[in-house]
């Protein structure tokens, strides 16, 4: 149960491009004092934990709704993620504007920045692909603190910054990506490999 905890937490923060999430939340704080800043780190943290959940658990009603197989899904979000992946690779991943009357932290920090097209697709197939009362518990809780990690990486984001610098942060974005497109990959196979057999 441990190992699939650590492996579950390890998928899931690096899904939520953390080290991307990272440089565009710098890029909104510039300019204010400390105390907004811990403020909108905070606010959007609650924004992705909410979203992530609702996500996870929501993944079997729509399929069973939409009428869409689990196999179906996982090669469409596969390429998604693959997609998303070869953005961050390549550095061409862009910040979005946030809308004048929008909270900042709920669009674009947290959606589409952090839980954006493919990492939607991805909750909602992990949280129907694992079976149990036990397994769903347990994806819930390194989900939970896969936000968290992040969360608490944008309260101490310039910290982070200082210490690893604007080039860190770039190397560290692109080796997300790979992670990514191993992980899409994975997905990807697994879902024609169903789908044949």
């Amino acid at each position: 149960m441990i190992n699939l905890y650590i492996s579950l937490y390890i998928k899931l923060f690096f899904l939520l491009t953390p080290f991307f999430v990272l440089s565009v939340f710098l890029s909104f704080i510039e300019g204010m004092d400390v105390h907004e800043q811990r403020k909108l780190a905070i606010r959007t943290m609650f924004s992705v934990l909410v979203i992530a959940l609702i996500l996870y658990f929501a993944g079997n009603p729509i399929f069973a709704t939409l009428g869409i197989t689990l196999d179906g899904f996982r090669i469409g979000a596969g390429g998604l993620l693959f997609l998303s992946a070869v953005s961050l690779v390549s550095g061409k991943r862009t910040k979005p504007e946030p809308d004048d009357d929008a909270d900042v932290a709920v669009v674009p920090l947290a959606i589409p920045i952090t839980v954006g097209p493919a990492t939607i697709g991805t909750l909602l197939i992990l949280g129907a692909e694992l079976g149990g009362t036990t397994q769903k518990l347990i994806g819930a809780a390194s989900l939970v603190t896969a936000c968290l990690t992040v969360g608490v990486m944008l309260f101490i984001a310039p910290a982070i910054k200082r210490l690893i610098g604007t080039m860190g942060l770039s190397v560290l974005t692109k080796i997300t990506g790979l992670v990514l497109s191993a992980m899409a990959a994975q997905i990807v196979f697994t879902g024609i490999k169903n789908f044949l057999g």
